[in-house]
């Protein structure tokens, strides 16, 4: 018998490494782990509740509620796409990728995060034009592309709505201020 947990924050590969490495030093056997969702053979011996205090402490969570559950693989499924570059359309793929209406995660996603889904997927995808200026590979117009936006004016229309400045500004700046996608909102 198997039993799966719901992990907060877990958004990269690295995240999963370390969860799977503490699943490991305390004893569970795990038969899947995919972001935010793990599952582990069922062991009376498993301490869930030692688990659950050496998760926060690397700065995950174990969710418990179906609602948070439904709102993290939203935001893991969609830091999915942002990372393959897979951003055309992604929206209106979720319906099809989570089994549920897009009104219903929508809806769902706007009052457990205070935020529109729409406006959570722009932030992230600002947040990956960030990484690329910061990496000075590619030019605005080829992140444009990248990111399957129109154009690269409308890239820069959005960029400096949620940041306040210039993709030029950003760039000649060269501060870091980017955010860790777990912490999005």
């Amino acid at each position: 018998m198997t039993h799966t947990l719901f992990i907060k924050n877990m958004v990269c590969n690295r995240c999963k490494m370390s969860i799977l490495k503490l699943l490991n030093d305390e004893g569970f056997e795990v038969e899947a782990i995919q972001l935010g969702k793990i599952t582990v053979k069922e062991n009376p011996n498993n301490d869930y509740l030692k688990f659950e205090k050496n998760l926060n402490v690397l700065g995950f969570e174990l969710i418990k509620d179906p609602t948070k559950a439904l709102v993290e693989k939203i935001k893991v499924n969609l830091i999915e796409h942002i990372e393959k570059n897979d951003t055309n359309v992604i929206l209106a793929k979720l319906e099809s990728e989570m089994g549920k209406s897009y009104s219903i995660l929508s809806k769902t996603f706007s009052k457990s995060e205070g935020i529109t889904l729409e406006k959570y997927f722009i932030n992230l995808k600002i947040e990956k034009v960030k990484e690329y200026i910061q990496l000075q590979e590619l030019n605005f117009s080829e992140i444009a592309y990248s990111l399957n936006y129109k154009n690269s004016s409308h890239l820069a229309k959005q960029f400096k709505q949620v940041t306040g400045m210039s993709m030029t500004d950003f760039k000649n700046l060269q501060i870091d201020s980017r955010k860790p996608l777990d912490q999005i909102v």
